[in-house]
This record gives structure tokens, sequence and C-alpha cells, in this order.
């Protein structure tokens, strides 16, 4: 073993052991260009993730054209408006808006269809689904 060795080795173990690491000068220097690089990277990839999405949203909009469709958001504007406009000038509210079971008399329908049905039974069945 040579002298260098050891020497290189007891560097070694003083800071495992808690000792002081020899200080780098430059280093405050290279961190900073290490976070520039970092923040370029990640300016290059919001770019391409930019020119990506705006290429598929020019082929989603060929799409539309060609088929005749609308966005999403487009739709709803349209049927909110609709929506809206048959309402202008109506004291009613259009049926969609009527929530379910408020107003409606399904239970008369019911009874009146079973009323019919106990009509068509003989006369004994008739009395035994009365009472």
């Amino acid at each position: 073993m040579s002298v260098s060795s050891l020497t290189g080795a007891t560097k070694d173990m003083g800071k495992m052991l808690g000792g002081e690491e020899e200080k780098d000068p430059d280093a405050a220097k290279k961190e900073e260009e290490r976070q520039e690089a970092l923040r370029q990277q990640e300016e290059e990839r919001k770019a391409k993730h930019a020119r990506m999405e705006a290429e598929r949203e020019k082929v989603r909009q060929t799409i539309r054209d060609k088929y005749g469709l609308k966005k999403k958001e487009e739709k709803e504007a349209e049927e909110k408006a609709a929506m809206e406009q048959a309402c202008e000038g109506s004291l009613t509210r259009p049926k969609k808006a009527i929530p379910r079971g408020c107003g409606d008399d399904d239970e008369e329908d019911e009874e009146s269809i079973l009323d019919t049905v106990l009509k068509f039974l003989p006369g004994p069945l008739q009395d035994m689904f009365k009472k």
C-alpha cells in the first residue's frame, strides 16, 4: 500500500464520521447553471407540448368541419340559448325543467288501469280485490 492511498482513505473516513467536507469554490455557480439548464428543458418541453396540442386541435377541427360536428362548449351554449329562448315569452317552464314526480298524477293513472282490469274479472274475483 502506498501512502497516498492511506491518506485518501482517511479523508473519506473523516467525512463519514462527520468531519468537514472540502468546499468547492465553484459549487454555487455550478448549481445555478444546473438550475438554469433545468428551467430551459422545462420551457422546451412545454413549448413542444403546446405545438403538439395545436396540431391535434387542427386535426380535430378538420374532422369537425368534415362531419359537421360542434365542440362540446358550442353545443352547451346553443342548448342553453335554446332553453332561455323557449322560456322568454312563456309563463310556464319547459317540460325538461320540471323535476320528476312534481305535478305528475301517475297514481291516478295506475288506479284507473286497475279499475279497468277489475271490470273484466268475474264477480267473485272482483270482490276479493276490492277488499
